[in-house]
């Protein structure tokens, strides 16, 4: 599943997922976007492996701060825009 997302006034978000048992596997998030350290990114789609499919942009962009924390500097995208493609990804049609 596909998902895209352009965050106004920053940067497209990609997402690209599978659903297994109704749990996103296969999470590869990706996009014209910085972050520092370049390996939070891992920690974005490890972060988001398991979860609901189901789950709201909400839940989503709450499991991705919780998992970077304080220390991940983002530049033209949010956990918000990212849940957003993620949510697109899992509702658009197979």
């Amino acid at each position: 599943m596909h998902g895209e997302y352009k965050m106004p006034g920053g940067k497209l978000v990609v997402a690209d997922v599978e659903v297994r048992n109704g749990k996103l596997t296969r999470v590869r998030i990706s996009g014209d976007f910085f972050l520092e350290p370049d390996s939070a990114l891992t920690l974005i789609d490890v972060a988001l492996e398991g979860s609901p499919a189901t789950a709201s942009s909400r839940h989503h962009a709450a499991v991705i701060q919780a998992a970077l924390g304080s220390n991940v500097r983002m530049y033209g995208v949010s956990p918000e825009a990212i849940a957003v493609a993620v949510q697109r990804a899992v509702e658009s049609p197979a």
